[in-house]
């Protein structure tokens, strides 16, 4: 298990001890979209659908995401997130919404699972608000895009 930190010597799964680690500014930053078709992005985007403010509401519960993230992944920790910010940008191209999500913290362990996790929760509430209209629309693509602080320092996913 030579690499994997949230394995012990014997195999067995376990929380990582980060309490030597030094306390550091820590940003991480998500992407994913959900497709769908232009009929519901129209939809979305002129205000007509039926549960409310779509984007608005999806922007609220990834950034409750962000914070319950230790709560819904066994093995992260809970940290003092400072900042959570979310972009939910219509795409005509995709068609569909692109979903970016920030998250900051100063702590001793970064926050690319909070970010990751922002992202899926928009992009489920994106679904479930409009998915009486349209039930095979298509989530994807999420992943990290940037991950800066601690020891690893700064990794960008072009």
């Amino acid at each position: 298990m030579a690499g994997l930190t949230h394995f012990d010597t014997d195999g067995q799964a376990h929380m990582v001890d980060v309490s030597d680690k030094p306390v550091t500014a820590r940003i991480a930053v998500a992407e994913g979209h959900i497709r769908m078709t232009s009929e519901t992005l129209a939809l979305i985007t002129e205000g007509r659908a039926g549960k409310g403010d779509v984007l608005g509401i999806a922007r609220i519960a990834g950034i409750m995401g962000a914070k319950k993230t230790a709560d819904l992944i066994p093995l992260c920790h809970p940290l003092p997130i400072t900042k959570v910010a979310l972009e939910l940008t219509p795409d005509e191209k995709l068609p569909g919404i692109q979903i970016t999500a920030t998250v900051k913290t100063g702590g001793q362990t970064g926050v690319e699972m909070e970010a990751l996790t922002a992202v899926s929760t928009a992009a489920l509430t994106v679904y479930d608000m409009v998915k009486a209209v349209q039930k095979d629309m298509e989530i994807g693509g999420i992943r990290l895009t940037l991950k800066d602080g601690g020891k690893s320092g700064r990794f960008e996913n072009p």
